[in-house]
């Protein structure tokens, strides 16, 4: 925390030495670059850069290197794992294409998120006229298990608001820094909040808590965010507490027919 604010002091500075100089030299542009130049982690369109605090944006840089890096993150195509033991998923990252199998509902979506289109098979059928209800169906599936498996690279998505709340301990007692995420017009539920701790030393989210909207007072949860190994040239954390999220894979191609074939 304390090299953070350090951080931050120097970018105030140098940023004040930029709109002029008692010398009258010029100043080298790349001197009065702020610190998030070097995580080279651009926020998408639509981030709340102007209602978000400067550390907690920070933090979110810091977290996004600690997690493998922008560039390694936006490289990484096709990612693979298993919701809690209930849905099986195949997302490919660059095009939007993804594969839900729920064995338990005996139903398989194939489908684009961007899009919304797609198709399904439900019971060994393939559905016809009540399709629009499970590709909607499919992409609330994806928008859930997705963020619980990759909401560390997310922090700066579009229409996010981060704020620094406090320095803090998780519940097994490790030091972390304390940031809130809230959304406006983006998702399926918008009006969620989540507190992130982010931990001191490794930069790497360890716990998260869930709350339904900002009058909510206590979390409706809070579950840890451990167990990161690397996949590809990202690390990804697979325990969830009472939950998990297995047969995690990174892969750079998937068998024909993934995204069209039952």
């Amino acid at each position: 925390m304390k090299n953070l604010i350090l951080s931050l002091t120097v970018i105030v500075l140098l940023s004040s030495c930029a709109t002029g100089s008692s010398s009258g030299e010029a100043v080298d542009s790349t001197a009065v670059e702020s610190e998030f130049i070097e995580y080279n982690n651009p926020p998408a369109e639509g981030f709340n850069q102007e209602g978000s605090d400067l550390l907690a944006t920070l933090l979110a840089d810091k977290s996004m290197l600690a997690m493998g890096g922008r560039e390694a993150w936006d490289q990484t195509r096709y990612i693979k794992w298993t919701f809690f033991g209930r849905r099986d998923h195949t997302w490919d990252k660059w095009t939007g294409d993804v594969r839900i199998e729920s064995p338990g509902d005996d139903l398989t979506i194939i489908m684009n998120i961007n899009t919304k289109e797609g198709k399904a098979m439900k019971g060994g059928e393939e559905v016809t006229d009540s399709l629009t209800y499970y590709l909607q169906a499919g992409y609330e599936m994806w928008v859930n298990d997705s963020y619980w498996l990759v909401m560390p690279f997310k922090l700066k998505d579009s229409g996010v608001t981060l704020k620094y709340l406090r320095e803090d301990t998780t519940q097994t007692g490790q030091r972390a820094d304390v940031v809130s995420l809230s959304f406006e017009d983006v998702g399926v539920t918008p009006q969620n909040v989540y507190e992130v701790w982010i931990d001191t030393d490794s930069k790497l989210v360890t716990q998260w808590a869930y709350f339904p909207d900002s009058t909510t007072l206590e979390p409706r949860f809070i579950t840890p965010w451990t167990d990161y190994n690397k996949y590809g040239e990202i690390l990804l954390s697979g325990n969830r507490g009472r939950n998990s999220l297995s047969n995690i894979e990174v892969l750079s191609e998937v068998p024909e027919g993934t995204f069209t074939d039952f």
